[in-house]
């Protein structure tokens, strides 16, 4: 759809979400970011960086650099990629996903044996959970963040930028996400990222670990699928 009104107000539509969301993040209590204060800032860029790296070295390998079941069923979804990719791309990812951890945790191990769990030793190092336990509006946060990446990622191709760029302007992308919608879940948007760490924690004899909130486990896998498929069947819709 070529519509300068439609225009208009899809691009209202993101300025106020994510505007907004800034300002609930900062404003109201319990989120993620309150709790946090400044390192909320560190966490953001670290992740946003941390994905264009990813995009970039599978890209290398001639991979388009999902890193997402989400994204990829999506795509599979509005059928802009096969769906007989899909479950290997998924179990790559997942793959990838835990070793990743695995391979953080040797790196602090020796920390990880001076923290104990109410000193920030959880899960939550390598996977997400709510601010406030509320498995709809968990659900729905994860939804609505998934949506909105997804959304921006499917744009960046349309636009005139050099292919090699988009994985940079993917950093803002994602800070832009932690800053505004990710303060009520820690934005997983990314079942891979967040079911692989949380198996590792699990599985591997990590000192003074505490649980892995299996309960919850399920929105950060089921929302950021939804949130996908809403937005790329939107963009198929709107072509």
């Amino acid at each position: 759809m070529n519509s300068p009104v439609f225009g208009e107000f899809i691009g209202t539509f993101v300025l106020i979400l994510f505007g907004s969301g800034v300002g609930a993040s900062t404003s109201l209590k319990k989120t993620l970011a309150k709790g946090a204060g400044h390192d909320w800032l560190y966490v953001a860029f670290g992740w946003g960086v941390a994905v264009m790296l990813g995009v970039y070295t599978s890209g290398f390998f001639g991979s388009p650099g999902h890193l997402n079941p989400a994204v990829t069923i999506g795509f599979a979804v509005n059928g802009t990629f096969e769906w007989g990719q899909v479950v290997p791309f998924i179990l790559a990812q997942v793959a990838g996903a835990f070793v990743g951890a695995l391979l953080a945790a040797i790196q602090f191990w020796p920390h990880f044996k001076e923290t104990k769990t109410d000193e920030g030793n959880s899960v939550g190092i390598f996977a997400t959970g709510p601010a406030i336990p509320n498995t709809l509006f968990n659900l729905l946060s994860e939804i609505i963040a998934t949506f909105a990446f997804v959304l921006s990622i499917q744009i960046l191709p349309a636009s005139d930028m050099p292919v090699g760029l988009q994985p940079l302007v993917l950093v803002f992308v994602l800070v832009a996400i932690a800053l505004s919608l990710g303060t009520t879940t820690g934005y997983a948007i990314n079942p891979a990222r967040d079911f692989g760490p949380r198996l590792m924690y699990v599985l591997m004899p990590i000192p003074n670990k505490g649980g892995a909130n299996w309960g919850y486990a399920w929105i950060p896998i089921v929302g950021p699928i939804v949130g996908a498929c809403l937005a790329t069947l939107l963009i198929a819709a709107l072509s």
